[in-house]
């Protein structure tokens, strides 16, 4: 059964953890091959790459300045489109 996403919960969390702008790190699991899809939604930050021991999935790990919360849910929002993205 999928879990349902909490978003007014979610945006409570990221308000209470600091201020706005703060440096967010995102991490994703996606199958090889889907890593440029995250890619384009930081296309002014670094992402470092590492692939699964078994070469089927890449984590892949973007530090980004964030405005708000909202900013963040919505770049998690856009990751849930991609295929066999899981969001950490």
């Amino acid at each position: 059964m999928e879990k349902k996403f909490d978003k007014a919960a979610f945006k409570e969390k990221l308000e209470a953890v600091g201020q706005f702008p703060m440096l967010y790190m995102f991490k994703f699991i996606v199958p090889m091959g889907r890593e440029n899809e995250v890619g384009v939604l930081f296309p002014k930050n670094e992402m470092v790459l590492k692939p699964s021991s078994g070469g089927k999935y890449v984590s892949t790990t973007i530090q980004a300045m964030m405005d708000s919360a909202d900013q963040i849910i919505d770049i998690y929002e856009k990751a849930a489109e991609i295929e066999g993205v899981i969001s950490m």
